[in-house]
């Protein structure tokens, strides 16, 4: 059987809540329907954008079993699945796979600092009790592992491996993944600081892994788009560099306080964001108001709440 292929805008979506705190279903049935309208090809859900870390184990099987019912054409469902050990792990890939996820992402469990050897191995072994599609999320700034290039391309010859998302600084390592030619989809993290989506999609990549695409979806859509011919290119570079202000805006705070703060100021379904974590302050998100004005997507996406009016 041939392996999946994800190509193109893969969005990390936030996690509602309603006002008493709750997992809001009909928010995340709302914004699914909203990124299959605008081009996303996959969602993937209780990633950090989705503030996995902060959900009981409950919600979190929750999440998975009424989303995967939401399912709308081609798009795929993808869910984090990190545990805080290699068993953990395990279950949650278990469940998800029992309860109609088409994927599941990974990172290293957090805090541990696990030495690269160790998740190497955390990473073959999780992928050994599964037969779910899975992608590794090397994110060192979130959970102290950094795997090395040739770690991973170890990794991807396990064959339920199908995407990579690099969210180092380092354009090297992804010119050497994509040297290697792993049957898998390369992405990037949307970042501007990291600075890895111009040479990613220059060299070959197949899309970005992101969450400016919570709230720019049809444009994270373009930039996404693999170079297959010259002219993306060209629609890549004026769109990049027209949406550069809402990137940096998406990661002016901690993830995901200025995506979701803002979101929540458009009137788009999000809810507040879990303790300690909390909203962004006026300043930061009148700024974030003002880009989305300055770019358009008020219009474009019929935006009219009284926060943007006063912007």
């Amino acid at each position: 059987m041939s392996k999946m292929k994800i190509e193109g805008s893969f969005v990390a979506l936030i996690t509602p809540f309603n006002k008493d705190g709750s997992v809001d279903f009909e928010g995340f049935r709302t914004l699914v329907k909203w990124h299959a309208q605008h081009g996303t090809n996959a969602l993937l859900f209780m990633g950090s954008t989705g503030e996995v870390s902060m959900l009981s184990q409950h919600e979190r099987h929750q999440v998975v079993i009424e989303t995967a019912k939401m399912k709308t054409g081609n798009m795929k469902f993808f869910y984090g699945c990190t545990g805080n050990n290699t068993q953990t792990t395990i279950d949650y890939l278990r469940f998800a796979r029992a309860n109609g996820a088409d994927g599941a992402i990974l990172a290293a469990p957090a805090y541990i600092c696990a030495p690269e050897d160790a998740i190497e191995d955390y990473f073959m072994e999780v992928a050994d009790a599964t037969d779910l599609p899975l992608g590794i999320y090397n994110n060192p700034p979130r959970v102290k592992s950094d795997l090395h290039w040739e770690h991973l391309i170890r990794i991807f010859k396990h064959p339920n491996y199908v995407i990579h998302k690099e969210s180092t600084t380092r354009v090297g390592q992804v010119a050497q993944v994509l040297r290697a030619n792993p049957d898998v989809s390369v992405m990037c993290c949307d970042s501007p600081n990291l600075g890895l989506v111009v040479p990613t999609m220059s060299l070959g990549g197949h899309g970005t892994a992101n969450m400016t695409g919570n709230i720019a979806p049809a444009e994270l859509a373009i930039i996404s788009k693999p170079w297959h011919t010259p002219d993306v290119s060209v629609s890549f570079r004026e769109s990049y560099l027209g949406l550069l202000p809402m990137l940096h805006f998406s990661y002016s705070a901690i993830n995901p306080v200025s995506i979701k703060s803002l979101m929540n100021a458009v009137g788009l379904p999000a809810g507040g964001l879990r303790k300690p974590l909390k909203t962004m302050d006026a300043d930061g998100l009148k700024k974030g108001l003002r880009i989305v004005k300055e770019l358009g997507l008020d219009k474009k996406y019929g935006w009219s709440s009284p926060e943007l009016k006063a912007a």
